[in-house]
C-alpha cells in the first residue's frame, strides 16, 4: 500500500534534513537585538543578504575547504582565522571553538562576524557577498518582517 511507501520515504527525509534553518525573520529579529542594523554602515538586509549567500540560512553549515580549514554556521566562518576547530592552525582571532558558531542562539556566530566586517574590508572578505548582495537593491529581504 502507499502508507507502507510512505514511512521509509519519510524516515529518510528526516535524517537527511538535519541542518537546522532559521527564518529569515527570526534572524533579522536575533540581527536587530544583537545591534548589527547599521553597524559600520551595514544594514539589516545586508547580514541577511550575506547570510543566505553563505549559508541558505543553515545555522549548522560546517564546509571543508581544499587547504584543511573548513568555514562554520550562517556566515560561514573560516576556521583558519577566526575560529579554532582543534583540526587545523588557527589565528583564532574571534577567540572562539568553531564549534560555538553553530549554536542555534547565534550569539558566537554574530560576535564573530562583527569583528571581521569591523576589521578593514568589511563584508568584502565574503567573496559571494561581493559577488551577491554588494551594491544592490536588498530592502526585499525585510519583506514581511516585524523586528518587535
Amino acid at each position: 500500500t502507499m502508507r507502507e511507501l510512505l514511512i521509509p520515504l519519510v524516515s529518510c527525509l528526516l535524517v537527511v534534513n538535519q541542518a537546522s534553518i532559521i527564518h529569515r525573520c527570526d534572524l533579522a529579529k536575533v540581527l536587530h537585538q544583537e545591534d548589527v542594523d547599521g553597524f559600520e554602515g551595514y544594514s539589516l538586509s545586508d547580514w541577511l543578504c550575506l547570510a543566505f549567500i553563505e549559508s541558505n540560512f543553515n545555522i549548522s553549515k560546517v564546509n571543508e575547504n581544499a587547504d584543511g580549514s573548513s568555514d562554520y554556521g550562517l556566515f560561514q566562518i573560516n576556521s583558519h582565522y577566526w575560529c579554532n576547530d582543534y583540526k587545523s592552525h588557527s589565528e583564532n582571532l574571534c577567540h572562539v571553538d568553531c564549534e560555538d558558531l553553530l549554536n542555534p542562539n547565534l550569539l558566537s556566530g554574530i560576535k564573530c562576524a562583527k569583528m571581521i566586517v569591523s576589521r578593514s574590508g568589511g563584508m568584502n572578505k565574503w567573496v559571494e557577498w561581493r559577488l551577491h548582495c554588494s551594491g544592490r537593491p536588498l530592502s526585499y529581504w525585510m519583506t514581511g518582517c516585524h523586528l518587535e
